[in-house]
């Protein structure tokens, strides 16, 4: 027998302001057919005044503890992966494991930017497999409206808040790509690139800064990336493109998404989108496509699932999982 990794509940919360393209047509020389063609986005959520990522990020672990028929302290871990986080330190993920009222296991966080998610994944897989534990919560929580720079239309009309959340459970597989669970890791990054996308503050600043970006160059690389990381991901599972049910990408841009599902050879009926109305949501953004994409009917138990990001870093990668 080999033990496996498994989705047992899965949950997702959106800050209740939605911002249409139109709302910043006021402010910047941008329009709605403007940010669509480019991006494929048509709207995005905003965190409310004082509401953070530690309160987003609890309230989609709710919900997949809610999903699962799981109480709180039946966890041993949580895992979240933001670069938004509320405080420099404590983390966010001891913040959310305190709102549960959940006063065992242990609790940090991940920041690797857009490729957050899949390398919490990747962790709290490796803590199942190695048996440090039996149930993890991993989530994707961010708040990038509050390091936009609202002159800048190349960037500030791409993101938007949210959070998602999986957990997980040890159970025991055949070891054949039939398991349900995750059943293979890809990760990789090379900080030569770190100058196409940043954060311009932080302690040597003392200032939280504004997300910096060459878009035109992070586009260049994510295709080649993200198709090469799913594909590298697939080989170690066992599967190939004909055996996927769903792709679940980072929810960066339509463009990016079409690229990668193209490289694959695979249509885009089979790649659950949301970037329509989520926009760029960062770590969340996996989380928050494959809640969605489970309550839309779309991915079911027993689908195959192919998901990748790819962030500031550069970092990125892949995680083949069954649903």
């Amino acid at each position: 027998m080999t033990l496996r990794a498994c989705v047992k509940g899965v949950g997702h919360y959106l800050p209740e302001r939605i911002v249409p393209n139109a709302e910043f047509e006021a402010t910047l020389d941008t329009n709605d057919e403007w940010i669509r063609a480019r991006s494929g986005i048509e709207r995005r959520h905003f965190a409310a005044e004082g509401e953070t990522t530690s309160n987003m990020a609890a309230a989609a672990a709710r919900a997949a503890l809610s999903d699962a028929g799981c109480e709180a302290d039946q966890v041993d871990a949580i895992i979240i992966a933001t670069s938004t986080p509320d405080l420099t330190f404590p983390s966010v993920a001891t913040m959310v494991q305190a709102e549960l009222g959940m006063h065992t296991g242990f609790a940090f966080d991940i920041q690797a930017v857009c490729a957050g998610f899949i390398y919490a994944l990747s962790n709290a897989n490796a803590l199942i497999l190695s048996g440090q534990a039996k149930r993890v919560l991993v989530i994707g929580a961010e708040t990038f409206s509050r390091i936009m720079d609202w002159t800048d239309r190349s960037t500030c009309v791409l993101f938007g808040d949210g959070a998602g959340a999986l957990l997980l459970e040890a159970q025991e597989g055949e070891g054949t790509a039939q398991d349900r669970g995750i059943l293979s890791t890809d990760l990789n990054s090379d900080g030569r690139h770190k100058d196409l996308l940043y954060v311009d503050g932080g302690v040597s600043t003392g200032t939280t800064g504004h997300l910096r970006m060459q878009g035109n160059q992070v586009f260049r690389h994510a295709v080649e990336k993200l198709a090469s990381t799913a594909t590298t991901a697939m080989e170690r599972a066992g599967v190939t493109p004909e055996d996927v049910d769903w792709i679940v990408p980072h929810q960066a841009n339509i463009r990016i998404i079409q690229g990668t599902a193209k490289k694959l050879g695979l249509p885009m009926d089979q790649v659950v989108v949301t970037v329509q109305d989520h926009g760029n949501t960062s770590a969340a953004s996996i989380p928050l496509a494959l809640s969605v994409g489970r309550d839309r009917g779309q991915i079911k138990p027993g689908d195959l699932i192919v998901t990748e990001a790819i962030g500031g870093g550069l970092a990125w990668g892949a995680v083949v999982l069954r649903w």
